[in-house]
């Protein structure tokens, strides 16, 4: 452990249980109904309302071997490609081996996908599926309609959750074991103020960290809470230079921020077209597949069209679907658009790619298990192996089914015991933020480490992140203190520049192209050196220590201590406190 937290009243109130689940889209939801099902004391904890996280935007579906002639071999073929050499096998078995039986048990949840004539369910494709396996609920509702489904599901049962909540750092026993987690909820919730759940098993289904950029599809919420919680509490994490920038977003205009409209890939699925100002078409011969590569491979051939030319967005054009398919496969995005001015029906959509997915996160093993005894992550928040360095359109809502309910075996066969929580010796926590530092946060990285990198963007990027770290410790050692006064948006972004840190110390250690990492200054792909993973962890000193593993296989997740890491990696330092 490494005794590190956040600057945080102490708990003034907890709540006993067997196992705490943070974070409420279809992982968080669908391992809390399980272990709840096996008759384990669960609460759920979420940042937001229990139907505000990431799962509720998406609009594709769930990639599954369900259509005939498709295999769950033909899937792991798929995802194997899309993840450029760096997709853990077993992990992406595992996935498309249980995936077709984990969607049938959504469905007995309550899940309602669309239907064919014949009574099956109507499978789409997106980028990287030679087959039609996409799974969709509502044309392109498929996120608001598993939300809808796993939140019923959990009110029905009668879940202890706490809404407005803001987990803040993981709790150990004496033996460095997980014993719950210090929360703070927002007024509006069960409970004031900061408190603590005390369980012996946490399970981090907190969702990606999209907000460390500028422009994201992710919603406000995707700060990176549970990668950064993972870190300070001495958890091994994996992959984070791994960002997939979603390559059709609506594009809304140079200085547009925050959570953006996304364009489905399932729109390219149908047929729509990537064009030019002039009409051409620009993926053609770039790949087999055209507009339906792999989205990294997509991505890139936006951002080179968008420097070729001059211009700031490419065109999706589905002119040719006509009203009527719009209307009726997809009705939410025609809304957006239309929100936005425009008409889908008649023009076409100008789009660029923003940030989307984090392929990388919290390093487990296929059962779920972190390197902390006691504490699981799943969803994308984790790190599995499954994404290698680009994750294959819809795969995420799988793993977090697959993985969740992993989980939920695991802790059940296990059933641990309870042990007195104690407070880790960190005499001076770690300094805050202030809110505004958000902004200048993800200008930072979307200037040094989004779409294009190099090393020279990422040394940048690297120093001013830097500055703002060690600006806050001497905030915090002046004689009259002004560092950020503890509250959810000083909170949010001090993990939001944890996160960052990390991202840009793996990206800036991986000298080459791989999947949706692109640098230009090595745009070559590196097998004989780089088909292989990085490994962060945090070290009690708040040095950040990277090492890189011998295969592109995860192997082993075991606890391991700071000095065998810093043993075989490369040490980041950090600004001693004052």
């Amino acid at each position: 452990m490494t005794g590190i937290r956040l600057t945080a009243p102490a708990p003034g109130w907890s709540i006993d249980a067997d196992v705490v689940v943070v974070g409420s889209g279809v992982a968080g939801l669908t391992a809390a109904l399980r272990c709840a099902a096996a008759g384990l004391a669960t609460v759920v904890v979420t940042k937001a309302r229990l139907d505000d996280g990431s799962t509720r935007w998406a609009q594709g579906g769930v990639a599954a071997a369900l259509g005939e002639g498709d295999t769950p071999e033909q899937h792991l073929d798929d995802t194997l490609v899309a993840g450029a050499g760096l997709c853990d096998e077993t992990a992406v078995r595992t996935l498309v081996t249980e995936g077709p039986d984990a969607v049938r048990r959504l469905i007995g949840t309550g899940a309602h996908f669309d239907t064919a004539d014949d009574g099956t369910i109507a499978l789409g494709r997106e980028g990287g599926h030679h087959r039609r396996r996409i799974a969709h609920a509502g044309g392109d509702a498929t996120g608001a309609e598993i939300s809808r489904a796993l939140v019923e599901a959990v009110r029905e049962a009668a879940l202890h959750t706490v809404e407005n909540a803001l987990v803040l750092d993981l709790l150990t026993d004496a033996e460095g074991r997980t014993a719950g987690v210090s929360l703070h909820v927002m007024g509006e919730g069960q409970h004031d103020g900061v408190g603590a759940v005390n369980a012996p098993a946490v399970i981090l289904a907190t969702g990606g960290m999209g907000q460390v950029f500028s422009a994201t599809t992710n919603p406000p919420v995707a700060t990176g809470d549970g990668v950064a919680l993972a870190l300070r509490a001495g958890a091994e994490v994996s992959d984070l230079e791994f960002v997939q920038f979603h390559p059709t977003v609506l594009f809304l205009g140079a200085g547009a921020e925050g959570q953006q409209p996304l364009v489905s890939e399932a729109v390219r699925g149908e047929g729509a077209h990537l064009v030019d100002a002039h009409g051409t078409r620009f993926m053609l011969g770039q790949h087999e597949l055209a507009e339906l590569a792999p989205r990294d491979i997509v991505a890139k051939a936006i951002t080179r069209q968008m420097q070729l030319h001059g211009t700031e967005h490419m065109y999706l054009d589905a002119r040719h679907f006509g009203a009527k398919m719009w209307e009726q496969h997809f009705p939410t995005i025609l809304a957006a658009c239309r929100t936005h001015g425009i008409d889908p029906v008649t023009e076409p959509i100008p789009v660029a790619p923003a940030a989307h997915h984090a392929s990388g996160g919290i390093r487990t093993d296929l059962r779920g298990r972190t390197t902390v005894p006691g504490l699981y992550a799943c969803g994308e928040v984790a790190c599995t192996g499954v994404h290698g360095a680009n994750r294959l359109a819809s795969n995420s809502l799988l793993e977090g089914l697959v993985f969740a309910e992993r989980i939920a075996a695991d802790i059940v066969a296990d059933r641990p015991r309870s042990a007195a929580a104690t407070v880790a010796d960190d005499p001076a926590p770690s300094p805050l933020l202030p809110p505004e530092a958000r902004t200048t946060i993800q200008r930072i990285m979307t200037r040094g480490a989004g779409v294009v990198r190099s090393a020279d963007s990422l040394a940048r990027a690297a120093e001013e992140l830097e500055d703002l770290h060690r600006s806050a410790f001497l905030k915090a050692g002046a004689a009259e203190p002004k560092d950020a006064v503890p509250g959810v948006e000083a909170w949010e972004v001090t993990n939001l520049l944890l996160v960052s840190r990390v991202l840009v110390a793996a990206a800036r250690q991986r000298e080459e192209t791989r999947g949706c990492h692109w640098r230009e200054d090595r745009p070559e792909r590196d097998d004989e050196n780089w088909r292989r993973h990085l490994v962060v962890k945090l070290t009690p000193d708040r040095q950040l220590v990277l090492r890189r593993t011998d295969t592109e296989a995860f192997g082993p997740v075991q606890p391991s201590g700071a000095a065998d890491c810093a043993a075989t990696g490369t040490i980041h330092p950090t600004p001693e406190e004052p």
